[in-house]
């Protein structure tokens, strides 16, 4: 699909730049940008992730931190905490990277589950409590977790309901091998992902507009019978014979918003059924769980989606 609202098409063609080969990716976690709503990046070492988050932030002027997500790291070293000062006698705040504007929180599911609980109570909040103080984090505050879906031995993977609370889930494949040999020439003509500072990247919109696109996200138009297709889909997964838990009321507000934000994305004040269809995969996949009997048959998520979405009939 091609993006057709002007700011973000030269966001997507900016990030596609530097990017190759993975428009369909860029412009599912455009649409979540859009949608105000946390990612989780799942790919195998290599694949660009931290370069894919760094060039968005960069080319929308975000400010951006990163967290190396290991066993030994605390809460307080992602929310911050109050330190006492000898010289004047009076505890000051340090905060955490979680105050900013992009956030990548790299392998989530290494971090032990009380350090990941900190972290989704600001994604769900919006603030951070020290001491008794609320803190609120900034307006466009997004998160964007990544994980190795190979990688298994000392890992802590996210409970169901803390799954739920992320808009979507992006896989991160290989590039085909014309976009991988574009990589290469890129890389013979000087590019250097460690180098962004030299890579001309231009910032295409600011973190202002990206705010002021996610209010007219929320004017586009969604008829009742799109609205009755969404919680159609939703019951459909929930009685689905392979699966063990379907989507929650949060997947059916979340599949609304999502389906705007696809339709502002191709430049339309209205959502037609193929929006709905579009984010289904990203929205469901990390939040459908299969049935045990299920697993051991080798059934994959994807058909499952897949099969929720031939079982209802498409609005006219």
């Amino acid at each position: 699909m091609n993006d057709s609202n002007p700011i973000l098409n030269r966001l997507s063609q900016a990030i596609n730049q530097v990017i190759v080969g993975q428009s369909h990716l860029i412009h599912q976690l455009l649409i979540a940008l859009l949608a105000g709503g946390h990612i989780i990046l799942e790919g195998v070492p290599g694949t660009g992730k931290t370069l894919l988050v760094k060039v968005l932030a960069q080319s929308i002027k975000a400010e951006f931190r990163r967290i190396q997500l290991t066993p030994d790291v605390l809460p307080a070293d992602i929310t911050g905490t109050n330190i006492f000062d000898l010289n004047s006698r009076n505890f000051t705040l340090k905060k955490g990277p979680v105050f900013t504007e992009v956030l990548l929180a790299d392998e989530i599911n290494r971090t032990p589950p009380k350090t990941q609980a900190a972290l989704l109570e600001a994604m769900e909040e919006m603030q951070v409590t020290l001491d008794g103080e609320s803190l609120p984090l900034p307006d466009l505050f997004w998160v964007i977790a990544t994980q190795n879906p190979l990688e298994f031995e000392g890992t802590y993977p996210l409970p169901e309901a803390q799954l739920d609370r992320f808009l979507f889930k992006l896989v991160v494949g290989y590039p085909d091998e014309a976009a991988e040999k574009q990589m290469l020439l890129n890389r013979q003509r000087g590019f250097a992902a460690r180098r962004l500072d030299i890579a001309r990247l231009q910032t295409v919109t600011t973190v202002e507009e990206i705010l002021q696109a996610r209010q007219a996200v929320q004017q586009i138009k969604v008829s009742e019978a799109i609205i009755d297709y969404i919680l159609a889909l939703v019951k459909t997964s929930r009685q689905h014979p392979d699966l063990a838990l379907g989507a929650s009321p949060r997947a059916a507000g979340a599949w609304f918003v999502t389906s705007q934000a696809s339709a502002y994305l191709a430049g339309r004040d209205f959502v037609t059924p193929d929006d709905v269809k579009t984010v289904a995969p990203p929205l469901l996949r990390h939040r459908l769980i299969l049935k045990p009997e299920a697993m051991l048959d080798g059934l994959q998520i994807e058909a499952v989606i897949a099969s929720i979405l031939n079982k209802v009939p498409v609005p006219r």
